[in-house]
């Protein structure tokens, strides 16, 4: 199986909307069955991922005073998005797991497709510590849970399935993006660009297209 997870961490007294209590890190899988809260929590740590303040050569206006327009403010004025996390597959005969590694995002996902396309060597990396690595051999996909290991556990799949749950894994952020947006509209003033820049960090089409 394959599910996109976001990267979450602890809820730090955060007091903006409702989160979920948390003091560790996790990997949350998003899909259209969360519960407010859950969706909540994912929308704050993908508006944390991009609270950046404008740097002075940068073409954005500065950050608002008021906390909530602030806090959002990377997530609305950035170009280039980022959702801390990626895909998680799961060999349920084997019980092998690989899950993304450090500095890799949603925003890549569609990374994978290209694996399944062959294209350039057929190879693809997703991030590091560990470092995840799929490659397209003829008509099987190899998947190593950790590349920077010579005895690393691997999955192997073939082509064909791996195209398969890469249309599941964007069903699911189709249906986390709608649910979102519901959720959106219920408790930000500005759930348009929000959900404009929610699909853009998951590289999904969303309203402003």
């Amino acid at each position: 199986m394959a599910e996109p997870v976001l990267q979450v961490y602890g809820s730090d007294g955060f007091a903006l909307w409702a989160v979920a209590e948390s003091d560790s890190y996790g990997l949350m899988p998003l899909t259209g069955a969360l519960q407010p809260i859950e969706i909540g929590t994912a929308v704050r740590r993908i508006a944390q991922c991009n609270d950046i303040d404008p740097e002075h050569d940068e073409d954005r206006p500065p950050r608002p005073a008021d906390p909530l327009a602030g806090f959002l403010h990377g997530l609305l004025t950035m170009d280039d998005l980022y959702a801390s996390g990626g895909l998680r597959f799961t060999d349920t005969a084997s019980g092998t797991v690989l899950v993304p590694g450090c500095c890799t995002g949603l925003e890549e996902w569609r990374g994978w497709l290209g694996v399944v396309d062959g294209e350039g060597d057929g190879a693809a990396e997703f991030g590091h510590d560990p470092a995840p690595r799929a490659e397209r051999l003829g008509d099987t996909v190899r998947l190593t849970v950790d590349a920077d290991r010579d005895d690393g556990p691997v999955i192997e799949l073939p082509v064909t399935e791996l195209g398969r749950l890469l249309a599941s894994v964007e069903r699911d952020l189709t249906a986390f993006l709608a649910t979102a947006s519901l959720w959106a509209t219920r408790h930000l003033p500005h759930a348009t660009p929000v959900t404009a820049a929610l699909a853009r960090a998951l590289d999904l089409p969303g309203p402003e297209r």
